[in-house]
């Protein structure tokens, strides 16, 4: 039996060549596990790291009860590591957190009493603590991003969400997904909760990101959710004899 279904939410955290932060994640999430709202389990995703992570991430599951992990043979991106990480949670709740930190798991506490009401609960990373390009380039594709989709999302790429794992696990999934999730829970009907939470540097490890991959990227992809949303399927079951 997967053990989440033990818990009423599992966080993601999808590590890619995070061996320098690994540590730091152990203490900062099973710290917040004394003090989380509801009953909570990690769930580390290692997404085909080259480095020392899976080991130390093996290390941190057998040293803390409420810690599990999945490894990804190969590299596979962000948005499969995630679809992977909602795949194997049966918790009512799955969240998302990065491996960097630069959110905190205590702001959870901030969502969690909005989960009953919305489908999604996302953050709003309040005085970011990014490079000036880092935050120009999420600005200009967040704006177009918002303008193609109209979800009204102020922060879609703020790595800190709860998400009723019923909708999660409806969601179309493909590669940039990760970028769009407000606007594919409004496409299943929705509700969508943003609330400002805080951002810190990151203080160990290197970004995986660059300003192909954050900029150009996600104005690309627009244009796959576009399609995508013509053809979207949505229905709901009246009855049924199962």
């Amino acid at each position: 039996m997967n053990q989440t279904v033990n818990y009423q939410m599992t966080i993601l955290v999808p590590i890619f060549n995070e061996e320098d932060n690994i540590k730091r994640l152990e203490n900062v999430l099973s710290s917040y596990l004394n003090i989380s709202k509801i009953k909570s389990c990690i769930l580390l995703i290692n997404d085909g790291s080259n480095d020392g992570s899976l080991e130390m991430i093996k290390e941190v599951c057998n040293n803390n009860n409420d810690f599990f992990y999945i490894s990804l043979k190969s590299n596979s991106g962000l948005s499969a590591a995630m679809k992977a990480g909602i795949d194997y949670t049966f918790s009512p709740y799955v969240a998302y957190i990065d491996a960097d930190l630069q959110t905190v798991p205590d702001d959870f506490n901030l969502l969690i009493p909005y989960i009953e009401d919305y489908e999604l609960v996302t953050g709003i990373r309040a005085a970011r603590k990014d490079t000036v390009v880092k935050k120009m380039s999420s600005k200009i594709a967040n704006n177009f991003r918002r303008f193609m989709t109209k979800d009204d999302a102020q922060d879609t790429g703020c790595p800190l969400k709860i998400i009723k794992t019923e909708c999660a696990k409806k969601i179309p999934f493909f590669k940039g997904m990760h970028r769009f999730l407000p606007a594919l829970i409004l496409l299943q009907n929705g509700r969508v909760k943003q609330l400002p939470v805080r951002h810190f540097p990151r203080i160990a490890g290197v970004a995986k990101y660059n300003l192909a991959n954050r900029l150009i990227s996600p104005l690309v992809d627009c244009f796959a959710y576009r399609w995508m949303k013509k053809r979207y399927i949505n229905y709901n079951v009246n009855e049924n004899n199962l």
